[in-house]
Formats: structure tokens, C-alpha cells, sequence
């Protein structure tokens, strides 16, 4: 293999850019990396540079070659490119969601030879699209200043979206390099797997490309082998693999993970695998029809978020940063990653960490909130695209679900032009949905599907925004109809695959494109960096619902994570209690493609907002929740484990953090949530909060506290927070004490690195200690301590 990754030039139609360009990377990357343009995430510096994405851009290098039978592998080439060898076109694609071998073998020289990129404007070839349609298809132009993005097969969010920057950027970012042209080759490997009692049965099918036909194959996993003869341009074999170690979401067992080598001739394809069985289980009950997860015949309640690209500008992804995301993910109780379908099927590597930390991937086809064209030039373009993802990706333990889009059905009733039409364009998705779910079965006949998300279900072209009775539900009406946040515990959805509240990224995130003078939500720099209309005003109006105003920008930026927290929190502890009529709660959003305010759980960069601790609390795998229900406070007890006795234990906290008993329930937890207690609205007065805790016998599990009124209504007390730090191989304990009931207490860092929990309660008597690991060492952070007092009341002496 001869990498071609380094020693490009890259250039302008112009003439006015001349720059180094390496791959994989992205042409905005490479211009900032030049000095050519200011940093695009810092200020309003976005809106400068949006001419990026209007002109062509050539990428040129020179290589040496000693022999001219070679191919060139080339991966997401964003997007409409054409590729020249010594002044021959190769290849001219329009899709980032393809890959290519090109022989070369008829235009290289042996010795010195060039090779160019032609990366088209994104801007001007969608508009020359659409204008090429028989009739107008519409796009969101819902924060997407570029418009047109449904025509191109890219990522639907370089042209901006509601959390998004938008340069609708070029590049490269997987393979380019030249391999040997060969007679024959392994071009895909299937595998399909059937479980029974202490038994799997993996079927591997390795397609051959070329002159092989009678040829043998060989086949190895777990010990066991096998060969086969090529029949018709594949050899097919069945492992069985006796008293398999089965492969399970994270918080439900380990995740072995097993080679699967294939050989032919001197060619070896290995792929990594788990052993598992997995299901998705539509039931129709007296609520509608049911949705959830079953793994080797397990009943899984998904705890997740929905993933974004890494960062907006490609050529700054990386497996170390998404590693530490998706991490993080883990560390929080999750269960599932939704891969969302406007960003981009991730590389290879993506898919290897969620396999080896238990993360089940839902993976959404890249269609999103547009129309697409149905003209037969692209659906057949489409089911290619299909076809080679699920073919690349399927055999990973971790994918257990394949979606066609992301909102395309609820895209039906947003445009005039299709509630002015909607047979036409009801018709045009059914085409490509159709086209969708057949690529897929063609390729992958066992492949878990589900026709859209929000969907109630096979062709039914329901309102899933609102309809909570079946199939998969996004639930938006807190945030952007401004709905309360008990507005959650009115909907039942049998499994919530998109719901979230916006807050503002940390402060230390904030310092990284803000100066000082634009601490302020009303700054152009800070609605600049807020994608969704009206997001500050929604975030501002909200406090006022439920706090006493902050008393500063910085204390308005940690009671927005805060409040954030409260959401979702709101959202998840009810639904989980209805385990298990409900099944399944994936966040808006786990991460940010670059520095915004917007619904993650995590900063760009990592960091964990307030958020992603409460989410490691009440994703916990034994949790209780309080649900306020006529006259009272239910406690009702969920656990996603093996089913074990829990002991609840109500009291009642006054203000100055003084306790009192109210009652105690010792209860078993199995598959289904059970009520453990009901706290009467009498039992707190006016100025108590209820405090409660779980045990298993002796051994404390977890705790929390529930305001039944916003907490505007509480007359908080000065906490006098207290401190103390010790430093031991790096890492810092920070032990918090408070002289009165301090509520959110969280601790912040002037540098990046993660704390072990956050946005804790504090008791009299009851301290607490959170350890800090910094990023990097050889600098001493900076701490600064915030509650709910603090932030709403100003400092006390």
C-alpha cells in the first residue's frame, strides 16, 4: 500500500490561496492550520467565511510509482469531486457516502506521475441541482443558512442546523492511497448469526471479486475453522461455536470480543465480533404498539443520547477525542449511542468502541428533515450508498438497529409545498424509503429495521411528536412549544428517541470564542453562537419559571446547565418508572460539533456539563423516582438489573438542612417498576423539600431530593460552603461541607479535565467529596464553588 496522505497543495479557482492540504482533513482546517483565516469558531468569524464553500478548490501532488498495476482506494471524498491522474479523470463522484477502487493501471507512468482533486462548491452544484428537478424539493432551512443540502449525499449539518456552524466544508477523511490490482479479492464479508441454548451458529459469507470461482476459502473463529470453494463469486461457511461468551450491553454483562479471519490465497479480512442475539420487539398491546430492545433474549431498557459528528469541521475528528465522548457516555450509565441521520456514517473505528464498551448503536440512514428528489438516478445512487454501509458495518455486535431517516415523515407537513401536494411528495418518500429498506435486506437479510424515527410504526405516517402510543416518539413540546417541565410525566412514549432542553456551553468552553465584553446572552457573539431561533430568549424565560433571576452572566451560565439537568431529569425518572410500558430514553444530544449553546450533555471538547453527572444518576441501574401524582408524591422503584429488594426511606428537609423521618418501604424490584411509597402533600410543609433514599439491606445505593413547588418559592439559606483540596498523583479531592440544605452545588475548573460527580446536595453534617482529573498537569486549576443560593442570592460573608 502507498499512502498518498501527505505533501498536497491546495488552492482556490482564483489563484488567491496557495496552501499545504494532508489527509485525511478538511479544506477550512487547512486554511486556518495556514494562517490564512481567522480561527472559524471564535466570535462571529462564520459569517466571514462562508465564501469558502462558494468557490472550486484543486488539491495537487506528485508520486512515484515502480510499477503501474495499481488501484486507488479513496473514502468519504466530500463531495462533488474529480479526481485526475496525469491530466486523465479517474473518477467524479458526488457522494461522501461512497468508496471507490479505481484501476490506474491505463494512465500511470512509471516514475514521476500528478494527481489532482477538483473539489466542487457545495453551494453552487446543490442549487444547480435543484433547479434541475422536475418540481422544487424542499430543504429545512431551519438555521441552514446554505441551502439546497438535500440534493448532495453530505452531511445534511455542514449546511448549518439548529446547533451548528455552517461552511459546508470539503475534504477527505478516510482512505487515499494505491494497492496492487490483484485477480481476485475479498470485497465483502457477511455474517450472520442464530442462537440457541449454549450455542451460536455464525454463517460468513465472503464475496469475491474477480476470477475465483472454485478457488477455497478458509474461515476461523473461536477455535472453530472452516473452508469453502467460491460458488458464483462467494464461499459460504457455518461456524458453531459451543457455550458461546455472549456479548452484552453495557450494566448487563461483558463484551468478549472474538477475530473472525477469512482467507484467500495470500489475502486475509478480519473482523471483529461479538457474539450476541438481537431483536426489535414491536408487540401490539392495549396502549398501541409496543417498542424495545431485546438482546439474547434479555428485555433492555435503552439509556442514551443521539450523536452529532465529533466536530463540524471533519479534518478535526478524531478516534482519541470520540473515544473520550463515547466514554463518557458510558461512564454515565448509558446503554445506546443513536447515530443521527444528518451528520454521517462514522468510520470503522467508531463502531470498534462501542462494540468493546457496550454501547448499542441505533443507525439512522443519512436523510434528515428535507425532502429528497425520487428521480431514479438518485434512488439508485441511494441504494448503492445503502447496500455498502450495511455490507461495511453490520457485522459489529453493537449495531442492533438500522432506521431509514430522521424525521422525513413529520417533513411532509412542514413546507407549503407539500401540504399543498402531499400525494407527490408522499409518493417520492415512499420511493426512497422503499429503496432504503430493500438495499438493506438485499445486502443484510437479517438486519434489524425500522422504516423512520419518530415513527408509530410499518406504514403508518402518524404525528410520533405527539402520539405517545406506539412506536418510537421524539418529544419536543417542552422545548420548543415552551411547555413546563411536568409537561413530560403527560406523555407514556413506549420508547423516546429524541427529547432535550438547551443550555449554555461551560464557561471555560465559553472563554474559548468569547472575550469578556461579550458576557452576555443579548451579545452578538453569543446569539452567534446559538443556532436555534429564540434558544437564549426560551432559556432566560425558563428561569424566571422556576428560579430567582441569577445574579450574573457566569451564574446565568451554570443555572442554565442546572435547569437543563432538571428537564431531563424530569423527563427520564417518570419514564422510567413506567418500565415496562415504556422501554427506551435516548437524550437530544450527547455531544457539540464546536462551541454553542445547545441540548448536549457534553461540551465541545468533552467536558461534562451538569447534565451528563444528573444523567450518570438517573441512569443508574437501580434508581427511584418521584413522581408527583393528586395529593401526594409517588417513590416508585425501577431496576434494570437482577431483581433484588430495595428499602426506601422518605424524609422531609427543611431549609437549614434539618431532617425528619416520614416514612420507610422495604420493596422487590424485578422487570417492572413498582411503587414503593406515597408521601402525602401534607407530610411537607411549606418551606420542606422531600429527601429520600434506596438501599439494598445495609448498603446504601443512592439518594435524592424532590421540590414539589419551583424552587423560586424556597426561601434558601446561606450554605456557607466550605472546602478543602488534597493532591495525590495528580488528582485532586475536593471534600465540600455546608452549614445549611445547599442544593446544586457544583464545583468548576479553569482548566479542562473531569470530575467524578457534580452538581451534588449537601447536608449539615453530611460532606461530600468529588475528586478533579486534570487533561494535563504542570498547571494548577483554579476551582470556584457554585450552589443555587450562591448563584440567586450573590455571595454571603
Amino acid at each position: 500500500m502507498m499512502d498518498l496522505a501527505e505533501g498536497w497543495t491546495l488552492s482556490d479557482e482564483s489563484g488567491a490561496y496557495s496552501i499545504a492540504f494532508a489527509l485525511p482533513g478538511d479544506g477550512v482546517s487547512a486554511l486556518h492550520a495556514a494562517g490564512a483565516i481567522a480561527d472559524p469558531y471564535w466570535g462571529r468569524n462564520e459569517y466571514d467565511l462562508r465564501w469558502i464553500c462558494g468557490r472550486d478548490w484543486v488539491a495537487k501532488r506528485s508520486f512515484n510509482v515502480s510499477r503501474s498495476d495499481l488501484a486507488l482506494v479513496v473514502s468519504m471524498l466530500d463531495t462533488v469531486a474529480e479526481i485526475a491522474v496525469n491530466g486523465v479523470t479517474v473518477l467524479a463522484s458526488d457522494s461522501m457516502f461512497r468508496s471507490y477502487r479505481v484501476d490506474l493501471s491505463a494512465v500511470l507512468r512509471l516514475g514521476a506521475n500528478d494527481i489532482a482533486i477538483t473539489f466542487r462548491s457545495p453551494e453552487l452544484e446543490a442549487a444547480k441541482r435543484q433547479a434541475a428537478q422536475p418540481y422544487f424539493v424542499p430543504f429545512s432551512a431551519n438555521n441552514t443558512p446554505i441551502h439546497n443540502g438535500n440534493m448532495l449525499r453530505k452531511p445534511s449539518c455542514d449546511f448549518g442546523w439548529d446547533w451548528n456552524i455552517a461552511l459546508g466544508s470539503f475534504g477527505i477523511y478516510g482512505d487515499f492511497y494505491l494497492e496492487p490490482l490483484v485477480q481476485a479479492r475479498i470485497a465483502a464479508v457477511g455474517v450472520a448469526q442464530s442462537h440457541a441454548a449454549h450455542r451460536a451458529v455464525v454463517t460468513v459469507t465472503a464475496e469475491l471479486e474477480g476470477e475465483a470461482e472454485g478457488a477455497e476459502v478458509s474461515f476461523a473463529l473461536c477455535g472453530v475453522t472452516a473452508q469453502a470453494k467460491v460458488q458464483r463469486g462467494q464461499a459460504v461457511a457455518a461456524l458453531v461455536v459451543e457455550n458461546p461468551a455472549l456479548w452484552w450491553p453495557a450494566g448487563q454483562g461483558a463484551q468478549p470480543l472474538h477475530d473472525l479471519v477469512i482467507g484467500f490465497g495470500d489475502q486475509t479480512a478480519t473482523r471483529r465480533i461479538g457474539l450476541r442475539d438481537a431483536a426489535l420487539v414491536n408487540v401490539k398491546d392495549a396502549a398501541g404498539l409496543g417498542f424495545k430492545f431485546r438482546i439474547n433474549g434479555r428485555d433492555i431498557f435503552a439509556k442514551g443520547a443521539n450523536w452529532i459528528p465529533q466536530d463540524a469541521l471533519s479534518g478535526r475528528i478524531t478516534p482519541e477525542a470520540t473515544r473520550d465522548l463515547l466514554q463518557s457516555a458510558a461512564l454515565a450509565n448509558m446503554n445506546m449511542i443513536r447515530v443521527w441521520g444528518g451528520g454521517r456514517y462514522e468510520p470503522d473505528w467508531f463502531y470498534d468502541l462501542c462494540d468493546e464498551l457496550g454501547l448499542m448503536i441505533w443507525q439512522d440512514f443519512m436523510f434528515s428533515c428535507h425532502i429528497y428528489p425520487a428521480d431514479a438516478a438518485f434512488l439508485n445512487d441511494v441504494a448503492i450508498e445503502v447496500a455498502e454501509q450495511a455490507k461495511r458495518l453490520h457485522h459489529h455486535a453493537s449495531l442492533v438497529l438500522w432506521c431509514g431517516d430522521n424525521e422525513l415523515i413529520g417533513a411532509l407537513t412542514w413546507f407549503p409545498e407539500t401540504r399543498a401536494n402531499r400525494d407527490l411528495y408522499l409518493v417520492g418518500y415512499d420511493r426512497l424509503n422503499r429503496t432504503i429498506e430493500a438495499a438493506l435486506k438485499a445486502a443484510v437479510p437479517d438486519a434489524v429495521w425500522w422504516p423512520s424515527s419518530p415513527s408509530p410504526g410499518p406504514m403508518d405516517f402518524g404525528d410520533a411528536w405527539h402520539d405517545d402510543s406506539k412506536g418510537d416518539m421524539h418529544f419536543w413540546s417542552v422545548w420548543h412549544e415552551g411547555r413546563d417541565f411536568d409537561h413530560y410525566r403527560d406523555v407514556s412514549p413506549r420508547f423516546c428517541s429524541e427529547f432535550g432542553f438547551q443550555s449554555y456551553p461551560s464557561m471555560d468552553v465559553i472563554r474559548r470564542f468569547a472575550d469578556s465584553k461579550d458576557f452576555n446572552i443579548a451579545a452578538p457573539v453569543m446569539e452567534s453562537h446559538q443556532k436555534n431561533a429564540g434558544g437564549n430568549a426560551r432559556i432566560a424565560e425558563t428561569m424566571f419559571r422556576y428560579f430567582r433571576f441569577p445574579v450574573d452572566f457566569e451564574n446565568f451560565v451554570y443555572l442554565s446547565q442546572v435547569q437543563q439537568g432538571l428537564a431531563i431529569k424530569t423527563a427520564v425518572t417518570h419514564w422510567r418508572s413506567l418500565k415496562p410500558h415504556c422501554m427506551g430514553a435516548l437524550i437530544w444530544q450527547l455531544n457539540d460539533t464546536w462551541p454553542v449553546c445547545s441540548w448536549s450533555s457534553l461540551d465541545h471538547g468533552g467536558g461534562w456539563k451538569l447534565l451528563h453527572h444528573m444523567a450518570k444518576q438517573f441512569f443508574q441501574t437501580v434508581l427511584v423516582s418521584a413522581v408527583p401524582v393528586d395529593g401526594g408524591i409517588e417513590l416508585r422503584a425501577v431496576n434494570d438489573g437482577p431483581a433484588l429488594k430495595v428499602t426506601v426511606k422518605a424524609l422531609a428537609v427543611a431549609m437549614d438542612g434539618s431532617i425528619r423521618d416520614l416514612a420507610e418501604a422495604t420493596v422487590s424490584v424485578g422487570e417492572t417498576a413498582v411503587l414503593a411509597l406515597k408521601i402525602d402533600a401534607a407530610d411537607l410543609g411549606v418551606q420542606e423539600m422531600l429527601a429520600y433514599t434506596w438501599s439494598d439491606g445495609d448498603t446504601l445505593i443512592s439518594g435524592d431530593t424532590f421540590a414539589p413547588k419551583p424552587y423560586k418559592h424556597y426561601d434558601l439559606l446561606p450554605a456557607h460552603l466550605t472546602h478543602q483540596i488534597q493532591k495525590s498523583n495528580g488528582i485532586y479531592e475536593i471534600t465540600l461541607s455546608a452549614e445549611a440544605l445547599a442544593l446544586f452545588v457544583a464545583v468548576e475548573s479553569d482548566l479542562p479535565g473531569r470530575f467524578s460527580h457534580n452538581a451534588v446536595t449537601l447536608f449539615p453534617g453530611y460532606p461530600d467529596t468529588l475528586t478533579f482529573t486534570p487533561a494535563q498537569s504542570g498547571v494548577e486549576p483554579r476551582f470556584t464553588i457554585r450552589d443555587l443560593h450562591s448563584a440567586t442570592y450573590g455571595p454571603t460573608a
